[in-house]
């Protein structure tokens, strides 16, 4: 049966906590006190993880939600081959005009992608992960993935390495997988039930083999939770990928999120269904919708009682290159890439990750001062608030040149990071896009303010109408201080009578608004 949204996903997940319990054995990266939480979650600090994980994470804009607004990742797409199916899934070749996993502009060798990575490296000094994570399955073409982490390895080994699978074949190369010191795998797992996995797998192949329905995915389930275990066993680790499928599997992921979070998994990380009919999916072109924002949050809230979460994903395509949100991948072309003189400075490297380092602790304090004067004000009035930023943990976009706005949850205990809203540009060429306008409102109408760079006057008049508070105050100062010190002013506006606090509602998901350039 379909969710009827928001509140039936609130009011479903009570019955689903108490239907799968959870396994407290298996840790993987450790646990922190009684919270039944993994002690490795995407914003906690050195002192609450395991001994080697902060090294491990502090830099990886994918593990770290903090450290997503400083570093930067790329994909290398020498992976095509795949040995499933998904519902939700057409790899796209030669495809510039669309920002969603399993599609690339130009498939590569194992060596054009080594040049290419030194290439990025040496211009994005912040680049400190190399993924392989499509547009197929690494390990369904592992000998390409392999020889391509080889290459890296002995060219650049201050580069992380990371891979993405569906899991099927995991269990036969994780000691490979070890050997090559990749530390980070992202297992995609939808589902610990076949008869759901039916619904989502029209097919796989295994050993040889086309699976059907059931049966195959009882088989993708057997060796998921096989190559998650033995993976957590030798100290990698593990991000798992949920899709969250509205009517199929929507419940369902507490199950997964308790499955996953006994067998040692780092990360959860539930994202929307990327289902345009456009894109030329089985679901797209069933009708099949995705979830809205709050359905989306409500799920993973009641998830992350168990484990922590990632809420910052954009779901890249298997080429991107850059800070999480853009795509710099236009100018590292195969082309461009054959006529660059690669100077390799890895003294450069760690001299920009060192200054890094320093702003990441003067933005931490900052958000500390905002919090002592926070004191518990506000009871149980929570926000949403969306920023306008391009990087650094900043308040630092112009509205009108926002691809995506960062959302974030503010109340009387703090502030945290809950979602991204991509949106259409509202600025072109210099001028507004009166049309864009009600598009992002749409997708930030569970917001009671956008912190901005700058903004005009005719958006904000319409932000305002709309009852949306823009606010370009706080310009350039450091996100989570700025939020933290909206809130404040916002108790302040309620104590005084100014205003009366409201339930915003919900907020629509945009798919494929942004394009690279």
């Amino acid at each position: 049966m379909e969710s009827n949204g928001y509140s039936d996903v609130v009011s479903q997940q009570a019955s689903l906590d108490a239907a799968a319990p959870v396994d407290q054995t298996h840790k993987g990266c450790g646990a922190a006190g009684g919270s039944g939480r993994a002690s490795c979650g995407s914003s906690m600090a050195p002192e609450d993880m395991a001994p080697g994980v902060w090294e491990k994470v502090k830099n990886h804009p994918c593990y770290s939600e903090e450290a997503h607004h400083h570093y930067a990742r790329m994909h290398v797409a020498v992976a095509p081959a795949c040995n499933i199916q998904c519902n939700y899934c057409n790899r796209k070749y030669d495809c510039a005009n669309e920002s969603r996993p399993g599609v690339v502009s130009e498939r590569l060798t194992p060596e054009q992608a080594a040049r290419k990575t030194l290439a990025v490296a040496s211009a994005i000094p912040q680049m400190t992960v190399l993924g392989i994570a499509g547009p197929g399955d690494p390990l369904a073409n592992p000998e390409k993935t392999f020889r391509t982490f080889e290459l890296i390895a002995r060219e650049a080994p201050d580069i992380k390495l990371c891979l993405s699978t569906n899991g099927l074949a995991l269990p036969d190369y994780v000691d490979r997988i070890k050997d090559l010191n990749v530390d980070h795998v992202t297992i995609t797992i939808n589902m610990v039930d076949p008869e759901i996995g039916a619904r989502i797998y029209p097919w796989i192949y295994y050993r040889h083999k086309r699976h059907t329905g059931r049966d195959a995915a009882q088989i993708l389930h057997e060796r998921q939770m096989q190559g998650l275990e033995m993976l957590t066993e030798r100290g990698i680790l593990c991000k798992v990928n949920s899709v969250m499928i509205p009517g199929i599997n929507d419940r369902h992921l507490v199950e997964v999120n308790k499955a996953v979070k006994s067998r040692g998994a780092f990360l959860h990380n539930i994202m929307p269904l990327i289902s345009a009919p456009e894109h030329g999916t089985v679901f797209g072109l069933s009708g099949q919708r995705g979830p809205s924002a709050q359905e989306l949050k409500a799920l993973q809230d009641r998830c992350e009682g168990q484990m922590n979460m990632m809420r910052h994903c954009r779901q890249c395509r298997a080429d991107a290159v850059g800070l999480l949100g853009e795509d710099r991948s236009s100018e590292f072309t195969t082309e461009k890439v054959m006529e660059m003189e690669l100077t390799y400075d890895g003294a450069a490297r760690r001299a920009y990750q060192t200054a890094v380092e320093d702003q990441r602790h003067e933005k931490a304090a900052a958000k500390e001062a905002e919090l002592r004067d926070l004191d518990g004000r506000g009871g149980d009035i929570a926000i949403l608030v969306a920023v306008a930023t391009k990087g650094e943990g900043r308040v630092n976009e112009h509205f009108g040149h926002a691809k995506e706005f960062q959302v974030y949850e503010a109340n009387a205990h703090g502030v945290k990071f809950v979602g991204h809203r991509r949106v259409d540009l509202y600025c072109q060429g210099g001028y507004g896009e009166e049309e864009a306008l009600p598009t992002i409102i749409r997708a930030l109408n569970d917001c009671s303010a956008v912190l901005v760079a700058k903004i005009g006057g005719c958006p904000r008049a319409t932000l305002k109408e709309a009852g949306i508070e823009p606010v370009d105050a706080c310009a350039y100062e450091f996100i989570d201080a700025a939020v933290l010190a909206y809130y404040k002013s916002y108790i302040d506006r309620i104590e005084n009578g100014e205003i009366t606090h409201t339930h915003r509602g919900d907020a629509a998901i945009r798919q494929g608004a942004y394009v690279a350039a």
